[in-house]
């Protein structure tokens, strides 16, 4: 199966690194033109130079911060209101770790306007164009935690399930406008996000770190942490011609990690 995305136009949210910048990749070896979305401008050049000479197509980026929503919603609209996107991965940096008993009533709204407030804003705004052109993909990567919620992931646990319900809801209301919208129940990667939550789970438990990971992949039926690479796969099949009638799926990559049918 051949997958060709060119002449579509994709953003990818948390993309100057890990999962996002995978998924962004494949996306332009399948000949998508890819704007990668991130707060760090030294990382996105530095990966915009790979992509620009790995592929036949000048790629872009934008630099803001998912955790300022005012100067986000501001940079995403101005961009949106100028471009046509065919393809919008929702993606942004996890919020604060920790159980329900360590978190403040802030922490919440912050995580919600992190997760939910920038999602749906980005997407509702996209999908005025996607409409018009009666073609487009909106493929949201959350976590396998809103089926088995992890109990030092509180925050993440409860808006991303937020997100997912939302998402079936917008699946609905917009499949008559041949536009998809599904969601990617995402595993354990070997990502610097992973690493960053087993570093201070180490700490609190006075472990090392290698033994957090030894038992992650004894979880896992598979008996290893996924490669981004595979992630960036999933994506870029959901973004394609070949998955034109899977609308409203909650997808797990997880290594076979969830025990729940």
């Amino acid at each position: 199966m051949k997958i060709s995305l060119k002449s579509r136009h994709a953003l990818i949210g948390g993309s100057s690194k890990g999962l996002g910048y995978a998924v962004a990749k494949q996306l332009a070896y399948s000949g998508a033109k890819v704007t990668l979305v991130a707060r760090s401008e030294d990382l996105l050049k530095k990966s915009i130079a790979e992509l620009n000479k790995s592929t036949d197509c000048k790629h872009e980026y934008i630099v803001c911060d998912y955790n300022d929503h005012e100067k986000y919603s501001k940079i995403i609209g101005d961009y949106l209101n100028k471009n046509r996107i065919d393809i919008l991965v929702n993606n942004t940096q996890g919020p604060k770790a920790g159980d329900v008993n360590s978190l403040s009533i802030n922490d919440y709204q912050k995580a919600f306007d992190l997760l939910f407030k920038n999602i749906v804003y980005t997407t509702m705004l996209a999908l005025e164009k996607m409409k018009k052109n009666k073609w487009g993909r909106v493929i949201n990567m959350t976590s396998v935690s809103i089926k088995e919620p992890l109990s030092y992931l509180a925050l993440s646990n409860s808006i991303r399930s937020s997100v997912i319900s939302w998402a079936k809801t917008l699946s609905n209301d917009i499949g008559n406008n041949n536009i998809t919208v599904n969601n990617i129940l995402t595993g354990f990667f070997d990502t610097e996000r992973l690493k960053e939550l087993n570093s201070e789970k180490a700490k609190k438990l006075n472990v090392e770190i290698s033994q957090l990971y030894d038992a992650m992949k004894q979880e896992v039926p598979l008996g290893r942490i996924g490669n981004p690479e595979e992630f960036g796969f999933l994506v870029t099949f959901l973004a394609s011609e070949n998955a034109s009638y899977i609308n409203g799926a909650n997808i797990p990559i997880d290594g076979g990690l969830l025990k729940s049918i």
